[in-house]
């Protein structure tokens, strides 16, 4: 199956605002999870793994998954380039396809990748199964928006951003509880009248 991302995927990391934007929510993962070292990880929807190599002396193994191939394949080669022996990159969607290569971790980061999956619940039950015992979720994601983000893409069907509260209600569902809440980035769209901006946060929750 073709992937929208496949055709992205080439030129994702010559765009110095995702450069930006992934190490803005390194900095606000790495000082909410209080890294040390010794913790494993999971990237989920990691496209090029712009956000896990700005972690990578962070955590002692993560794992790097998407369901785009072109994503994988450049950041397999990204891998290879640069010989790090602690990344595993997956090709799969987790909610579609069987599971058993991917490890329990201690930390699974998601960028702006969770409005795209209409199943919210389908998800976070995942989450909950990969996730160790007092295990952290960092989600980087668009506040709750009138549309217009993806008003370019008539085929998008996932959220229009998210409701901090109301997200997190569906979170605690599953027996997470909040850490800490940050808009640490805004992002700029020109709009054919006006530049609009989207604030991103990045909510960090605990599986308890």
């Amino acid at each position: 199956m073709h992937h929208f991302f496949d055709d992205k995927a080439a030129t994702w990391d010559q765009d110095p605002k995702k450069v930006e934007r992934a190490r803005i929510f390194a900095e606000g993962i790495r000082a909410a999870v209080q890294v040390d070292g010794r913790q494993t990880a999971l990237d989920f929807g990691c496209g090029t793994g712009l956000l896990s190599f700005f972690l990578q002396d962070a955590f002692q193994y993560i794992t790097l998954v998407d369901s785009s191939a072109g994503m994988i394949d450049v950041l397999s080669e990204k891998i290879k380039t640069q010989r790090i022996a602690h990344f595993s990159p997956v090709q799969c969607d987790v909610l579609n396809e069987p599971r058993h290569q991917l490890p329990t971790v201690d930390v699974i980061y998601t960028l702006m990748t969770l409005h795209h999956i209409t199943d919210l619940e389908a998800i976070f039950s995942v989450f909950k199964s990969l996730l160790n015992k007092g295990g952290y979720l960092c989600i980087a994601d668009l506040e709750k928006e009138d549309g217009s983000f993806h008003a370019g893409h008539p085929g998008f069907d996932g959220h229009n951003g998210f409701d901090k509260d109301e997200l997190m209600s569906r979170l605690r569902a599953f027996g997470f509880d909040l850490v800490s809440y940050t808009t640490p980035f805004t992002l700029e769209k020109p709009g054919e009248h006006k530049t609009r901006f989207y604030p991103l946060f990045l909510m960090v929750v605990k599986s308890v």
